[in-house]
């Protein structure tokens, strides 16, 4: 492989130049780019931007949500040489001015006005920022700021330019070479400033080209690109992928009408959180209990059948006549219904990442017809590290390594990889860079895991983050607070939780509530709220989460390494976790640590006996203002279980 992005960009637009590269919902009507007109829009934009100054070798950052010109203005500084640096459009201003600084950005390109102003407002913490460039002009006719343009006019002086200088942009993208930096992702680490993370065009391209070998990806895929940009996953299954199979990606209108465009797109291709596959199991789970009885029985008694037989047939196995022949009517009446419901009837392949996912939930998408995997990577990996293959599917792995990996486990029990697809290193951070990166090229992962029986991978937790019950009655035992985590998120009811048991006697546990699972529980039982804090703190719905809290604990205790990690006492936060309060990276992970410290008071509650503690908390509102919210929160225990222990 001897290429580059913006090479198979030509590529694809002499081979398919009228097809469809990509689509763009505007006032509710898709509008077509063909792999021509990307080409050519992509030219424009890297000559206007040769024009304006920007360098080989130079950082320019993009900001916005998936939009077909910000796909074509990373293309350009690529063609360049330049070295584009998605950021999250939903960071408040203040997050991005150390990836600015510390990338040294002098050209930026935003999507709309909410994007310009937070460049305005960071401009005197970064002076070097000078070319601010954005796509949408509506709120912007009255903006009067040096270095503020339209992409509309940096493309129309770069079309010209273009005519002028025909060669210019071939001579550039062959100037590109696979080992030059193709792009820079800024993690949104949980401690500390974020790192930059350099990746090559060659380590990109390898790990898409390896991801559509596994799955035999071709160009008649339908995509919708919906997460953030500057996310890694997006950018490989939407930008690098794309390129490298050449198939159709679909930009949403808005994230309001993911769920009505999802429909619309009929994706075969498919890639979700954990907590987007919830969300959209949890609104079924709601209109079901609010049918009527006659439907609402046929839907539990046909999804029973399909949890019982679905799976195997997914996997290709032999299932019994009757059974079979049951299915195919529930297909009728139930299963084909709601995939199309779901907006998945044409998917072929759907992954799922980035947290684990509980097994009913896998189940269910899996025995309703939806061909759901599990996919394990990070941003340092170019994502694509393990892969579920099609009949291979399970709850609780992640796959086996894909083509090129090779994987081995430390002394301490940590996944090391060695990849096609690791990051060049950390930009500016060598000392980062020899901490992840060996001298003969494996990768430390931080993450805690084994190679099961099958040849798939399990993962534990963050190395970092295992620890050990002190004193008591599990003294010694394993404590792995992700795990415990994941497991209260299998239940609807439960949108978040943190748990804290390292070094202690016992495991505490604060809990989100999912406010629409729990809201609609609450109507349909005529229980009044007035908000989020005031339901959360309902004794109802504390018993409601002391159910599910002693589910987990009864799995727990059949666990012998785990067995350990049951729950003694949790409490139900007045606030749900947010990126904005600082309680979230931007990719919802949570920050355990700085959690424990904003809510210490609350900690130390939960381990010192008391039943109720009283806490007001500064919040962030969207539009900047800030305020604060307090409630008296309930701590109850929970009953734990001995372990059991397994037959001899």
């Amino acid at each position: 492989m001897s290429t580059t992005l913006p090479r198979l960009l030509l590529d694809g637009a002499s081979e398919r130049a009228q097809g469809a590269a990509m689509r763009e919902k505007e006032y509710g009507i898709w509008q077509t780019t063909t792999w021509s007109a990307m080409a050519e829009m992509v030219e424009s934009m890297a000559c206007g931007l040769y024009l304006a100054g920007l360098q080989r070798g130079e950082h320019l950052v993009v900001i916005g949500a998936n939009r077909p010109r910000l796909y074509a203005t990373m293309l350009a500084a690529q063609s360049l040489g330049a070295i584009p640096v998605p950021l999250y459009q939903d960071a408040v201003a203040a997050e991005c001015v150390f990836p600015i600084n510390n990338a040294e950005v002098r050209f930026c390109v935003v999507e709309n006005q909410e994007q310009v102003d937070k460049m305005l407002e960071i401009r005197d913490q970064c002076p070097q920022l000078s070319n601010i460039y954005y796509d949408e002009p509506r709120g912007l006719r009255n903006y009067d700021q040096p270095g503020l343009s339209s992409l509309a006019a940096l493309v129309e002086a770069g079309r010209s330019h273009s005519k002028a200088h025909p060669q210019l942009f071939l001579e550039q993208v062959d100037k590109g070479r696979p080992d030059d930096v193709a792009a820079l992702f800024f993690t949104s680490g949980t401690t500390g400033n974020p790192k930059g993370v350099m990746h090559t065009h060659r380590s990109l391209i390898n790990r898409a080209e390896a991801g559509k070998r596994f799955d035999r990806l071709s160009d008649s895929e339908e995509v919708l690109a919906y997460l953030p940009p500057a996310w890694i996953g997006q950018n490989i299954f939407s930008f690098a992928q794309w390129l490298v199979a050449g198939y159709v990606v679909n930009c949403p209108e808005s994230s309001s009408t993911v769920t009505i465009d999802l429909k619309e797109v009929g994706p075969t291709y498919y890639f979700a959180p954990p907590r987007v596959f919830e969300g959209l199991l949890t609104s079924v789970m709601i209109r079901m209990e609010d049918a009527g009885a006659i439907k609402r029985g046929m839907f539990h008694r046909l999804m029973a059948l399909a949890r019982r037989v679905g799976p195997d047939l997914m996997d290709g196995k032999s299932i019994g006549f009757l059974d079979r022949l049951a299915y195919r009517l529930g297909d009728w009446l139930v299963y084909g219904p709601l995939r199309n419901n779901l907006g998945m009837s044409r998917v072929r392949v759907a992954y799922t990442a980035g947290e684990a996912i509980g097994p009913d939930l896998f189940t269910f998408y899996r025995s309703i017809g939806i061909n759901l995997k599990q996919l394990y990577g990070s941003t340092e990996t170019a994502v694509f590290v393990c892969l579920q293959p099609d009949n291979e599917a399970r709850a609780d792995t992640v796959g086996v390594p894909c083509e090129g990996v090779e994987i081995k486990l430390s002394e301490s029990g940590e996944i090391l990889v060695k990849s096609p697809g690791l990051l060049k290193g950390y930009y500016k951070n060598e000392a980062a860079t020899a901490e992840v990166l060996t001298s003969d090229g494996w990768y430390h992962t931080s993450d805690a895991g084994f190679i099961d029986a099958s040849g798939h991978l399990k993962i534990i937790d963050r190395v970092k983050d295992v620890g050990r019950i002190k004193g008591g009655a599990h003294d010694g035992a394993m404590f792995a607070p992700k795990y415990v985590e994941n497991k209260l998120k299998f239940f609807s009811h439960i949108k978040e939780a943190v748990a804290y048991g390292d070094q202690r006697e016992r495991v505490c546990v604060m809990v989100n509530i999912d406010f629409e699972a729990v809201g609609n529980w609450a109507e349909r039982r005529n229980l009044p709220y007035a908000g989020y804090t005031d339901l959360a703190q309902k004794p109802e719905v504390y018993e409601l989460i002391r159910d599910c809290v002693e589910k987990v604990n009864a799995d727990l205790s059949r666990d012998a390494l785990l067995a350990g990690s049951q729950i003694s006492r949790f409490l139900v936060l007045h606030k749900e976790l947010d990126a904005d309060d600082g309680e979230l990276t931007r990719t919802n992970k949570v920050r355990r640590g700085f959690i424990a410290e904003k809510y210490g008071v609350l900690v130390e509650a939960l381990y010192g006996g008391k039943t109720e503690q009283f806490i007001e908390t500064q919040v962030k509102f969207e539009d900047g203002r800030t305020g604060s919210v307090s409630a008296t929160l309930q701590i109850l225990d929970a009953k734990t279980f001995a372990p059991v222990k397994a037959a001899a």
